[in-house]
């Protein structure tokens, strides 16, 4: 997976210029889906491309940053099999990964430093799903998603 599709709103457009720099530096392509600038705009409508982008490309990752986060996680986790985690931390970003096979990043662009968010891309980008006992919990989750169409 060489691709990452990552989004932001205005509260994360600073945060988000420096994590696409920093994803070409580490190899990957990115798929920059807006927005272009600093100008208010409403996170759903990004983070909505980011779900939509992840769920059609079911290998695919995706990154989201608005101001704190959770208005990102509040959209992008709507959409069945989407796995949306916020994380502010490495050891967040660790396990969401090895246990719950998160397929979207979410940070607070006003909570987390650039520093620290490099990391937990690193972190992120790098941590594989463990598997065994957590895909049986992932499955019980994709089994609701199944039953709870709209």
């Amino acid at each position: 997976m060489d691709l990452i599709a990552i989004a932001s709103d205005h509260g994360g457009f600073s945060l988000k210029v420096d994590i696409v720099s920093f994803l070409k530096e580490l190899g990957y392509e990115v798929n920059d889906m807006g927005p272009k600038n600093q100008n208010s705009v409403d996170y759903p409508d990004y983070g909505i491309r980011i779900a939509q982008a992840v769920t059609q490309n079911t290998d695919s990752r995706g990154i989201v940053i608005c101001g704190t986060g959770i208005g990102m996680s509040i959209v992008v986790n709507r959409f069945p099999g989407i796995r949306g985690t916020l994380c502010s931390d490495l050891y967040t970003a660790k396990l969401c990964r090895g246990h719950n096979d998160s397929n979207i990043l979410i940070m607070g662009g006003r909570v987390v430093g650039h520093g620290l968010a490099r990391e937990i891309v690193k972190v992120w980008l790098s941590t594989p799903f463990d598997g065994g006992r957590h895909q049986k919990r992932l499955d019980k989750i994709n089994q609701f998603d199944k039953s709870n169409k709209i």
